[in-house]
């Protein structure tokens, strides 16, 4: 990879903390400057194109480039460019969004809350729990059942939902009454021979157990995304849903459906609640509720928590949590100008119309000597990279190789994450089946040189 040491980088390292970066490599090498987008593709400072293989961070569903977006935000700047929800008060705007997001929710909803990001809505679900469960007089009824390998975001809270140990080492996490379940990646977890059914019977097993030995009563609710993307896009296997859920309906445990990443179309479908049968009394999204242009999200909940929010606040006078930015009114008209364009663009036809040949290309990296597994759902996948086929073995940690492998991309003018040794793919959504051929076109050559490496440095199986 080309070391950056234009003005604008060296100022970058001067003065510019950046968030999940190696901040000693970052003063070695330096950022990639990105300065503009069209469609799928954006453009670094010096000009050079890049695909972007990751929608930004899983968030771009409209590409670069939407006018309708923009003049959405330039209009509401222009009319009201701030106001709050507090104390009764509302703007026009953010209330058109809310009815708009509970109508095509894909359970019944009642209400939507607004934040600004998905860490911040499952923070927030954390604290809706709390005080619901404390409004129904069941003061120990707190506990929230995660998953390892979830990603909930970075707020304290959420951090602790997350089940990943970068979000956890050294920042004291997690915190109290939150508890982690079994990954359900079949390739990596499941036990020699064990189908994906029975497999997910384990699990579920699993769960119920976690539940009895912490006590039915202590135990809230159960977070889950359909598809865990950040931890490695782990497409859950069949029957999962349908099991979990009965063991959750056994003890009265709430059901929390994170699709920051899975709403609006990845899978499929518009929610990946639908995808997966899932009937969530919760549901927390972001990311391409705007495209990306605005930061805002929202949690979404159903009339059995409502009520219980409703009638505490009145005992309490007020519910008593919020942000200043919650239901902004120009991230709201974005978001709400975003949902427009799903509909009137049939956004949901053009994905269906192109997850074939995403999945068939993803796929075909089956065979490759450095691929232990292609997984993925809808226009989101994954590579996971091995030191062993046969055996899945992984390569010894600290993981370097999927990173390798993005650096090797990325040189080629394809912008993808690698998560450990893994890596990810999640496109705009309306990438053409051109842009998809030549997204995988300019991945071969740098898994190829990847492969290269490996050998040369003689890395081993862990």
């Amino acid at each position: 990879m080309t070391i950056r040491a234009n003005s604008a980088a060296r100022r970058d390292i001067a003065y510019h903390l950046h968030p999940y970066t190696n901040a000693k490599k970052h003063e070695a090498e330096g950022p990639l400057i990105l300065s503009s987008g069209k469609g799928v593709f954006v453009r670094d400072d010096e000009g050079r194109d890049y695909i972007e293989g990751l929608a930004g961070l899983w968030c771009v569903s409209l590409g670069w480039g939407e006018e309708r977006l923009v003049e959405a935000a330039a209009r509401q700047m222009r009319q009201l460019p701030y106001y709050h929800s507090f104390a009764h008060k509302v703007p026009e705007v953010v209330t058109e969004l809310a009815e708009a997001l509970v109508k095509m929710a894909p359970v019944p909803m009642s209400k939507a809350f607004f934040v600004n990001s998905g860490s911040e809505a499952n923070d927030t679900v954390v604290k809706m729990v709390w005080y619901y469960n404390n409004a129904l007089g069941r003061r120990q009824k707190k506990k929230i059942i995660s998953r390892i390998k979830a990603y909930h975001g970075v707020t304290v809270a959420s951090a602790s939902l997350t089940g990943l140990p970068l979000q956890h080492t050294d920042f004291d996490l997690p915190i109290a009454n939150i508890l982690h379940t079994d990954c359900p990646h079949h390739y990596r977890f499941a036990q020699a021979g064990e189908s994906e059914e029975d497999f997910a019977t384990r699990l579920a097993n699993s769960l119920e157990q976690l539940i009895l030995k912490e006590g039915p009563e202590t135990v809230a609710a159960f977070i889950a995304e359909p598809v865990q993307g950040a931890g490695g896009v782990i497409v859950p296997p069949k029957t999962y849903f349908e099991k979990i859920q009965a063991v959750l309906k056994k003890y009265d445990v709430l059901l929390i459906a994170d699709e920051v990443i899975t709403g609006f179309g990845r899978t499929g479908n518009m929610f990946g609640t639908e995808t997966f049968g899932m009937k969530p009394d919760l549901i927390t999204v972001a990311k391409a509720l705007s495209s990306g242009y605005q930061p805002i999200a929202a949690v979404l909940l159903n009339e059995k928590v409502y009520q219980a929010i409703r009638d505490n606040s009145d005992k309490n006078l007020s519910f008593g949590h919020g942000y200043t930015y919650s239901g902004h009114p120009v991230a709201a008209a974005v978001a709400l100008e975003t949902l427009k364009i799903y509909e009137e663009r049939n956004i949901l036809e053009h994905v269906r119309s192109v997850i074939p040949r995403f999945q068939k290309k993803l796929r075909s990296f089956e065979g490759h000597p450095l691929v232990g597994e292609a997984r993925g759902i809808g226009l989101v996948g994954a590579l996971e990279l091995v030191a062993e086929k046969r055996t899945k073995a992984p390569f010894a940690p600290p993981p370097k190789v999927g990173l390798y492998a993005q650096a090797r991309a990325q040189d080629r003018g394809l912008l993808v994450r690698a998560i450990g040794d893994s890596v990810a793919f999640c496109p705009p959504l309306i990438i053409t089946e051109a842009e998809i051929d030549e997204l995988f076109r300019r991945f071969e050559p740098a898994l190829d040189e990847t492969m290269t490496w490996v050998k040369d440095q003689g890395l081993e199986a862990a």
